[in-house]
């Protein structure tokens, strides 16, 4: 590509240190060289963010919620572009990354029409409380390969509008399109407000545990989420962390079988399976079993794998080496142990390719179930009584979503409550909105990313308690 890419520090595109290369994962050739910050490089992005951040919070909501705005549509002007770098440095299919783009701008747009308003809490006998909340300061934000732009923006847009300014490290594998929208960012924002920084994760802990840094905002694994954790408790900074899934779908026996295949299949292969809250485990009802596995092996079959670039492709390589080799081992494991519906074998070609994968009749402690995967690798497990798939459901380090499927609203509703999980869907999956609160429990996380509840993520908030001066 013949293009170079710059850091942003200040409101200016700058040199990094040194460079490394970034590779297209369906080919591995480079796409582009990345800019390499050095610590210097790192504290001076962070020390422009301290400066800025007295001006920008003094601004007002509906001032900062403009320049918030500013960005979506400058995105949104440039969205074929972007789409195109993000295919290739990320490798998900181009309609998909063209999908990321645009809801990374409706993102940006739900965030600049939330406020944080004051909040009268009690008012009567000359008593008045009320709640009002400040800005944090400096914010690091920490985002992950598999999507690389609307998870920045998840983290983005509540922290401009609330008056915070950021510090931003992309990961090593997909930073291109974090710096091109610096690009953007260098022309609409103050100096200062929004900085990005790139390394090959050394710079981790020395962005976390900077005394300068108010809050962590981190999507990614719950192994990095808990350093992170670790490296923000000396200065008690207020953590956001987004972390693995082990999402399981319940499919009860009175869904049509090629229906829920086709909905299971979808929620599970999109983006390479590469998605914190794609369905990770399948659970399908015995009378519809073997219909299922059936449907479902139909639709890996016709999947069309290859680089995302192409035309009529509908799932891309694995992003990374790292995950090629960690999915191909628990395939390898799982073709061992299971029943190979379709897939199973890995194409001699260059690039990440791992071709969708339906396995069956595993057991609960195969490496497959009870580990995230994150790829296109998904087992399909059989199930009889309702109280038998909870528990199975729910035996899981993780919480972070899961979806019940069934023509009976009312009794998939009664399973989902039971469900230890942050989000669960009824006969849907993938529904995220920017205005909905999206949580993990257990080791999928901590805190709140989206709506009202993301918002006050980004605040510190102050209770005032007032009352009467007595005189007598």
């Amino acid at each position: 590509m013949d293009k170079t890419f710059k850091l942003l520090i200040n409101g200016r595109q700058v040199e990094g240190a040194t460079s490394f290369d970034v590779l297209n994962p369906a080919s591995e050739e480079v796409v582009a060289a990345c800019p390499k910050a050095d610590r210097a490089q790192l504290d001076q992005a962070i020390a422009a963010a301290k400066a800025a951040f007295p001006a920008w919070s003094a601004r007002s909501y509906e001032d900062r919620a403009a320049y918030v705005l500013r960005l979506a549509d400058a995105l949104m002007e440039r969205k074929d572009e972007f789409a195109r770098l993000l295919t290739a440095e990320q490798g998900k299919p181009l309609h998909q990354a063209e999908y990321e783009i645009i809801g990374s701008t409706f993102v940006l747009r739900a965030f600049a029409e939330m406020r944080a308003p004051e909040k009268i809490m009690r008012q009567d006998g000359g008593n008045t409380v009320i709640e009002h909340r400040t800005p944090l300061g400096v914010v690091a934000a920490i985002t992950p390969w598999n999507f690389p732009v609307i998870l920045l923006m998840n983290k983005l847009g509540p922290c401009l509008v609330t008056g915070n300014c950021m510090v931003a490290k992309p990961a090593p594998t997909t930073p291109l399109t974090t710096l091109l929208f610096a690009e953007l960012a260098a022309e609409i924002l103050p100096a200062g407000v929004f900085n990005v920084i790139c390394d090959q994760n050394e710079l981790g802990g020395a962005l976390t545990s900077h005394p300068d840094i108010a809050k962590i905002a981190f999507t990614g694994s719950t192994g990095t989420g808990s350093k992170v954790m670790a490296s923000a408790a000396d200065g008690i900074k207020r953590v956001t962390l987004e972390l693995g899934g082990n999402d399981a779908a319940i499919v009860m026996g009175d869904v049509p079988p090629d229906v829920a295949a086709a909905k299971v299949f979808q929620g599970a292969m999109m983006n390479a399976g590469q998605i914190c809250v794609a369905i990770k485990r399948a659970y399908v009802h015995e009378s519809i079993y073997e219909e299922f596995c059936a449907s479902i092996a139909k639709l890996a079959e016709a999947a069309v794998v290859d680089d995302g670039s192409k035309q009529g492709v509908t799932i891309g390589p694995v992003q990374n080496r790292m995950q090629y080799e960690k999915v191909k081992g628990l395939l390898e494991d799982a073709v061992a142990q299971g029943r190979v519906l379709a897939g199973g074998q890995l194409p001699d070609r260059p690039g990440y390719f791992i071709p969708p994968t339906i396995i069956a009749d595993l057991p609960d402690d195969a490496p497959l179930v009870r580990e995230e995967q994150f790829g296109p690798v998904l087992p399909v497990l059989k199930f009889s009584e309702v109280d038998d798939v909870v528990a199975r459901a729910n035996d899981s380090e993780y919480g972070l979503a899961g979806t019940v499927w069934s023509r009976d609203t009312q009794a998939a509703m009664d399973i989902a409550r039971r469900v230890d999980a942050g989000t669960v869907w009824v006969n849907q999956h993938l529904a995220i909105d920017a205005t909905l609160p999206f949580r993990g429990s257990k080791k999928s996380g901590l805190g709140a990313e989206l709506g009202q509840a993301g918002l006050h993520e980004y605040t510190q908030a102050h209770i005032i308690n007032a009352v009467e001066l007595a005189l007598d």
